[in-house]
């Protein structure tokens, strides 16, 4: 690995404002706005030497690339009053930068690997109102509280890659581009989509397309030098949604202390999330470039996915000692 003479510390400068407006007492709304730009990124290249007979690859570092992110953001909050709390957050935002992590795209100046247009998530918590008195009631309609949590966003960008190219000018290596195909659509849908990825041998008969769409291989060619006309990261992959919700119920045992029993349901409606997208261009039967790889939680990888956003519906039952 080799480094730059001049090689200087890469810098971010941030920004922001906000406004906020109560509403009535106990509530609040805010909308702010944010900004960042990031200057003298480390930009790595590989360097190809096939008649070097102690290394056929260099890797170089130096600095220049450069990243920008601004972003919209309204939040409404509502603090504990009559047994209610709830929070609500949306963003709309935008990143662009020259290849989020890796050399071999080329540094091409596009959408950032995770630039999420539209993000929402709102949650609340609600301690049910006590009915009745009485020994028998208390002990069966008292201290119940409900917990909710939704979030949607909108889809991760998928980078379109083609053939490993060496640069003969730079003996730089890195992945060749696409170039579109003028008057093909860059998606497929529903039974269309799996017809037509049917007849290219990438689905077998009978099967559908995962999550009922794909980005359509008969939109793209691979090109043979240079990036192609096809943008870096302009397709997309697919939406998230997801809805967690819990069942509370208090034991009072002493004045400050309290057994805390909880049901909760993860993804609890069982919508299906989709994660990885083959993003490499190949042809042939059983390719299944465009297609869904793996669900949402299975590709974020770390902890289980039965815990992860878009996962499966799945349940626990916990106990809580507070005080």
């Amino acid at each position: 690995v080799g480094f730059t003479s001049h090689l200087q510390l890469p810098y971010t400068l941030q920004w922001n404002a906000s406004i906020e407006q109560a509403l009535g007492k106990s509530q609040a709304l805010t909308v702010s706005y944010v900004g960042s730009h990031a200057a003298r990124l480390l930009k790595e290249s590989e360097v190809s030497t096939p008649t070097n007979p102690n290394a056929t690859t260099f890797d170089f570092v130096e600095n220049g690339l450069t990243s920008d992110y601004d972003a919209l953001q309204v939040q409404f909050r509502r603090r504990l009053s009559r047994g209610l709390t709830a929070l609500a957050s949306y963003t709309w935002s935008h990143c662009l930068d020259y290849g989020s992590s890796n050399f071999n795209f080329g540094y091409q100046r596009g959408n950032c690997d995770f630039d999420v247009r539209h993000n929402f998530s709102a949650a609340f918590s609600y301690g049910l109102p006590n009915v009745g008195h009485g020994g028998f009631v208390d002990a069966v309609l008292h201290h119940w509280g409900l917990d909710d949590r939704f979030t949607a966003r909108t889809a991760f960008p998928v980078t379109l890659l083609g053939n490993p190219i060496i640069d003969p000018a730079t003996g730089n290596t890195y992945y060749g581009g696409l170039n579109l195909i003028p008057n093909r659509p860059t998606y497929l849908y529903g039974a269309n989509c799996a017809s037509v990825l049917q007849g290219l041998g990438d689905l077998q008969s009978g099967q559908g397309c995962p999550g009922g769409r794909a980005i359509n291989p008969n939109a793209f060619t691979a090109v043979n030098s240079g990036f192609g006309d096809a943008p870096r990261n302009f397709t997309r992959g697919f939406d998230a949604v997801q809805m967690d919700m819990a069942v509370r119920r208090d034991f009072p045992i002493h004045e400050r202390l309290k057994l805390q029993f909880r049901a909760e349901a993860f993804n609890i409606f069982n919508h299906p999330n989709f994660g990885v997208i083959n993003s490499n261009i190949c042809s042939g039967t059983g390719c299944s470039f465009g297609q869904a790889t793996a669900t949402l939680a299975n590709s974020l990888g770390v902890l289980s996915p039965l815990y992860q956003m878009g996962g499966p519906r799945s349940m626990q039952f916990a106990l809580k000692l507070i005080f």
